[in-house]
């Protein structure tokens, strides 16, 4: 339906708020744990997702593989199995789709740009999952990157008024986000790859425990317990985006929709804020009630994403196999693990909302991460959560998977390095040794190492 909304909060309205919000926050007394972060919390501990497939023979980590096969891999748009391929793409329409129904129903929604009469904003960041999905097929990675920021009091982290992710657009001028003079923490995350996330949905909670458990000391990672919030209270490892927070592709999916799109959902009900200002439905800026999507999105970009192969690796030569070797000898496969089995079929994970397919399955992969969080110098000074238990958390960020490197030209989470060079000499922290030991190598070692990244 069109709108006719006549606009009832006045701009001097929205400023005095902002205004008391902030102070409130400056003065450090804004940490009353926010309805958001409780349902972030899990209710009860991991659970069993089956054995890890997964050990460290000294420094290097070796995947279990014993009667795996190797995931599917393509940039082709073609289904990894998980669901059928479906009515041929060009032949699909907002009339004829039918969202959980295909690859390529699923992928029409994932592309579908979305509209205010379809819950789109007041706040918002891109019209459609492809905007920031799409290099070289939908689904891979961007050059998009959200903005996020705030502040710190003492030793706590303060979000900005509304939290730190700060909309770049809004459906009307008045509720455009600015970022506050106050708020001196300040980044880009860039949009990541979702292209073979259905394999890492998958792997099992001890696998990634035993990745962090074999790591030395001085590099170990930290393993996230996030909650799954289709699930049943259990946490679950974390994988999915720059800080892991989330442990299946369903939450990962909706919080997108909310915090990308402003459209809510089942598992995000509530409307976003204008730098903390009431803007949803009755406010005069939001046509529609919450939730504006009874699921069916999300879940549809959740299956698509299932669905999708793996990054495809390029040529592979006599110097990508030496620079891969090296790549292992400097100590650079501790973090980014070359080799992940995922969890047998039939396993449930996801809180016991989803069972492993054979399509998804017992299959080896090769993303060249580990999916935890480490400190190498790069943190971007917001934490997992705004609490004191994640504090740590503010220098971390995840371990950026490798796989479908050679498509990206902005690198690091905030797409600021734009050479593979700048990216290494970038590492710090847990990584500082394993910088030195590369640069101690060679110029032609160098230069196979190169090789070797320009092949994933």
């Amino acid at each position: 339906m069109k709108s006719s909304i006549v606009l009832s909060a006045s701009l001097a309205t929205i400023a005095v708020v902002v205004g008391a919000v902030l102070t409130i926050s400056l003065k450090g007394q804004s940490s009353v744990k926010d309805p958001r972060q409780e349902r972030f919390t899990p209710r009860k501990d991991i659970v069993d997702e089956g054995p890890a497939r997964f050990v460290f023979m000294g420094n290097t980590p070796v995947a279990d593989t014993s009667n795996a096969t190797e995931a599917p891999t393509g940039f082709d748009d073609l289904t990894n199995g998980f669901a059928d391929q479906g009515p041929a793409f060009d032949t699909i329409n907002e009339d004829n789709v039918v969202p959980l129904r295909s690859f390529n129903d699923s992928r029409f929604v994932f592309e579908e740009v979305e509209t205010k009469e379809d819950g789109l904003g007041p706040t918002y960041n891109a019209q459609s999952c492809r905007e920031c999905h799409q290099n070289v097929v939908t689904g891979g990675a961007s050059q998009v990157a959200e903005h996020r920021t705030g502040h710190t009091f003492g030793s706590e982290f303060f979000e900005a008024p509304g939290g730190s992710l700060i909309q770049s657009r809004a459906t009307y001028p008045d509720i455009v986000e600015h970022v506050n003079k106050e708020d001196p923490v300040r980044t880009f995350r860039i949009s990541t790859n979702t292209l073979g996330e259905g394999f890492v949905e998958c792997i099992a909670n001890s696998t990634l425990i035993a990745i962090r458990d074999g790591q030395p000391d001085t590099m170990r990672g930290t393993a996230l317990k996030v909650a799954v919030l289709e699930g049943d209270g259990s946490a679950r490892i974390g994988r999915f985006g720059w800080k892991s927070q989330h442990g299946s592709l369903l939450s990962f999916a909706s919080d997108a929709y909310l915090n990308e799109m402003g459209i809510t959902s089942p598992l995000f009900p509530d409307e976003n804020t204008s730098s903390g200002v009431f803007v949803g439905f009755g406010s005069g800026y939001d046509p529609l009630p919450e939730p504006e999507d009874d699921g069916t999105g999300p879940s549809a970009f959740a299956n698509f994403i299932r669905s999708t192969k793996a990054p495809a690796r390029g040529p592979i030569t006599a110097d990508v196999i030496v620079g891969e070797q090296l790549f292992t000898q400097v100590g650079c496969a501790i973090c980014h693990v070359a080799s992940i089995t995922t969890a047998r079929p039939g396993r449930i994970i996801n809180g016991g909302a989803f069972v492993v397919p054979q399509a998804l399955g017992n299959k080896v992969i090769h993303p060249y991460s580990d999916f935890l969080l480490h400190n190498v110098g790069t943190g971007d000074g917001i934490p997992f959560m705004p609490t004191a238990e994640f504090a740590n958390t503010a220098k971390q960020i995840r371990t950026a998977p490798l796989w479908g490197l050679r498509t990206r030209n902005r690198l690091m989470h905030d797409g600021l390095s734009f050479t593979k060079e700048e990216a290494i000499q970038r590492h710090l922290g847990q990584a500082k040794d394993v910088k030195q030991a590369f640069n101690a190598l060679t110029q032609a070692e160098r230069a196979q190492v190169m090789a070797f990244l320009d092949s994933l």
